[in-house]
């Protein structure tokens, strides 16, 4: 509605200046043209200062409400250009922060791999094949820990659509009988070419992935030098590939060294696509007489043939939906993933560690931040509304930020905003995650002001009585205003 509104403002003050330049040109050109753009400047500043008083107005409501009285919450708008808080209250309380907590899972994933990066779970078979058809030797599943496998969602296959295209690959080779196994592994596949690999863990080149053989936990230091740092480590030769705990490179060396074999867990093996693969070769007559085994640490690099290869969506397509939907199981796969990229294991702890170290390199203020999960489920997670907002006004720096924004719901026309802001001026013009538990209700994002600024802002609030419904109404009188800051 404001946008009609402004088509008419800004062309009759822009005459306005004009008339009045014109009207007094043959006096004082030069001092009237000032005085006027002086006046238009006042004109702005005075309607900020309106503005701002208006949302301070809301601010002392909410504080006095019945509903919020009691209740522990924390609001901030910050300006990324001047870096400096246009208004706020209570911005530097810890508070939890529901599914907001997803704009730093998804974000960590940005900047880890990129928005382009897809992950392959490959089919592959090792043996050979009589003239009947018979395989004497195992099919191999090698997955690289896609957290939308088999999910159907963002555009990704769903497990049956994947099994389909694997056995007609299988039938494609002239196999119409297994002896031998269904293996399952996990490597990290060379489609995003990178010279630094999972910290933590021994990985042996196979194809064109790499597989774990064991840990670097006791390589010592001195003996570096027996770890020869690799001039194209790409290069097609057998190699056992290391990442050096000290270094924090990729090298190689001709033999496996390792003392320990893996003990970390890694990202968890598409066993229900396996099983699911097994089951439905038997009943497609194509029989296998093995079983689905999975292992963890592959000594020898050995030649196989791809059979078929899935591709995921691109990571952009998966955060779109994590954030548009609040997908909580995509989010902890997304964090678990993360884990696996940065340190070679997909566990809870190695996720929390890669998301706080991404944190901790772009300078986020860690202070009162409790980083429990990827999702936000826990009430355990606790962050500063400051610190929300500051973190989303850096992203605006980042290369992949128009894919992280346009993830965001819009208000009042996408995603969990649809229901918000619809009958306000604020509708299509505040993009943000939104965050709902129990006794809490959270929005962090983006606020495109009229007059043309970006804005981020942060509005935490817990432990609230009342209904959500009652929350969400309060979230919109105190935001609508800070279009006109």
């Amino acid at each position: 509605m404001f946008k009609l509104k402004n088509l008419f403002i800004f062309p009759a003050l822009s005459f306005s200046i004009f008339a009045t330049a014109q009207g007094t040109f043959a006096s004082n050109k030069y001092t009237s043209g000032n005085d006027n753009f002086t006046n238009v400047k006042e004109s702005f500043s005075e309607n900020k200062s309106l503005a701002k008083d208006e949302v301070e107005s809301e601010i002392n409501k909410m504080m006095s409400d019945p509903v919020l009285r009691n209740a522990n919450w924390g609001f901030v708008v910050y300006d990324p250009i001047t870096q400096k808080i246009v208004t706020s209250y209570n911005e530097t309380t810890p508070l939890v922060p529901a599914s907001t907590t997803k704009l730093l899972t998804t974000d960590t994933a940005f900047g880890l791999v990129g928005e382009n990066f897809k992950w392959k779970t490959q089919l592959e078979y090792k043996g050979d094949i009589s003239e009947d058809g018979t395989l004497t030797g195992n099919l191999y599943i090698v997955g690289s820990g896609d957290p939308s496998l088999g999910t159907r969602k963002a555009g990704a296959a769903s497990y049956t659509e994947i099994v389909s295209d694997y056995i007609r690959s299988i039938a494609d080779a002239g196999i119409k009988k297994i002896k031998g196994d269904i293996i399952i592994q996990t490597a990290v596949f060379k489609v995003n070419k990178s010279p630094v690999l999972p910290e933590n863990i021994v990985w042996v080149e196979d194809n064109n992935y790499y597989l774990p053989v064991g840990t670097t936990l006791d390589i010592n230091p001195r003996n570096e030098k027996l770890v020869v740092p690799a001039k194209n480590p790409f290069k097609e030769t057998e190699r056992y590939f290391y990442v050096s705990p000290y270094a924090h490179k990729m090298v190689f060396a001709s033999a496996f060294d390792g003392k320990n074999y893996l003990s970390t867990t890694l990202p968890e093996a598409p066993s229900y696509l396996a099983t699911l693969l097994k089951n439905s070769l038997n009943k497609s007559k194509l029989p296998i007489s093995g079983s689905v085994i999975n292992i963890k640490i592959q000594l020898k690099a050995e030649n196989r043939e791809v059979l078929y290869t899935y591709e995921s969506p691109t990571l952009m397509d998966i955060v779109h939906y994590t954030n548009q939907h609040s997908d909580n199981g995509l989010a902890e796969a997304i964090l678990r993933m993360v884990g696996f990229q940065k340190f070679g294991d997909q566990s809870l702890s190695s996720g929390k560690e890669a998301v706080i170290s991404h944190l901790t390199n772009i300078n986020f203020d860690l202070k009162g931040l409790n980083y429990i999960d990827g999702s936000g489920l826990s009430h355990s997670n606790t962050v500063t509304p400051i610190a929300q907002a500051k973190f989303l006004a850096s992203r605006m720096k980042e290369n992949y930020f128009k894919d992280y924004f346009e993830s965001l719901p819009i208000a009042g026309q996408s995603g969990t905003l649809r229901r918000m802001f619809v009958n306000s001026d604020a509708n299509g013009q505040i993009f943000a995650k939104t965050g709902t538990l129990n006794k809490v209700k959270a929005l962090a994002g983006y606020i495109k002001t009229k007059t043309g600024r970006t804005l981020t802002f942060s509005l935490l609030v817990n432990n609230y009585a009342g209904s959500v419904a009652q929350v969400k109404q309060k979230m919109e009188l105190l935001l609508t205003p800070t279009l006109e800051l």
